[in-house]
């Protein structure tokens, strides 16, 4: 397929590199050009997002916010031709895919939102968990391509359905990211090694990829970013939006958006989330 594609970063050069080596013709956009040096010369660069759709049967994007993924698509859209297609893995709020879908469909053009879990890693080793919302009948034009990329893609609905999936996920994932720092925080209060702590409850039934992961980064107080914390807060508040919007208490989830605040706060936005442990550290000082 003739693909383009918006958003060369920590998670996009990996999907672009694993597309490019399925065979596919390739066409980017690059608000700074320097992020596409990566890239084999003759891939082409175009001018525009316009330009980058006029060009692509399928444009794929990969940015950080609403308004990005907003901004790009009030562009592409003046170059699809009918029946083109904007995919869209960001992490986006589920009414704003919603609306881009049905702007879209004015002109004949499909939307798809298709977040993924799984981060840089799994953009890597190719084994994102891609959950996607738009018409069914996509199906067959899009697992090509998400099978290149990812190890699995699950239709979860309409346009709009992946965004509330992603946000489900983060909620459960960063929820027990939260517990997980708690745990360490009680065990080394206790004067016991949570590192032994960590590999004892990797055998029972608290085992989980957070607990594997992120426990193995607060043992080892390596705050490195894997996933950068202010990603996660962005999805929070995204999620916590939804929920407001759909009138769903969070008692959960709106905790371990306060203890996310306190994160940001101190200054450890572009640090791991793991760093939830220091917020719990900070509190006893």
């Amino acid at each position: 397929m003739r693909i383009g594609f918006i958003g060369l970063g920590g998670m996009g050069r990996p999907m672009v590199e694993h597309l490019l080596a399925a065979g596919h013709e390739l066409h980017v956009w690059a608000r700074r050009p320097a992020s596409a040096d990566f890239l084999p010369t003759e891939v082409p660069r175009a001018a525009s997002p316009a330009e980058l759709a006029r060009q692509c049967e399928i444009v794929c994007t990969n940015v950080t916010s609403s308004a990005d993924v907003a901004g790009l698509a009030a562009q592409l859209i003046e170059g699809f031709a009918p029946g083109g297609l904007h995919i869209d893995f960001s992490t986006i709020a589920p009414a704003v895919a919603r609306a881009l879908a049905a702007r879209y469909a004015e002109r004949g053009i499909d939307f798809v939102d298709a977040p993924v879990s799984g981060g840089t890693a799994g953009a890597r080793a190719k084994t994102l968990a891609i959950m996607w919302g738009g018409r069914e009948e996509l199906s067959a034009r899009l697992e090509p391509l998400f099978a290149c990329i990812g190890k699995t893609a699950v239709h979860v609905g309409a346009a709009g359905a992946g965004q509330v999936a992603k946000a489900c996920n983060q909620l459960i994932m960063v929820s027990v990211l939260e517990a997980t720092a708690e745990a360490a925080r009680l065990a080394s209060a206790a004067g016991i090694d949570f590192a032994r702590v960590r590999t004892a409850l990797l055998g029972g039934s608290a085992g989980s990829r957070v607990l594997d992961l992120f426990g193995d980064k607060m043992a080892a107080r390596d705050f490195t970013a894997g996933v950068e914390a202010r990603l996660h807060h962005k999805d929070f508040a995204l999620m916590l939006g939804e929920a407001t919007q759909q009138s769903i208490p969070m008692p959960v989830g709106g905790a371990v958006l306060q203890q996310l605040n306190a994160l940001m706060a101190a200054g450890w936005g572009r640090d791991d989330t793991s760093r939830l442990l220091c917020v719990l550290e900070r509190a006893n000082q």
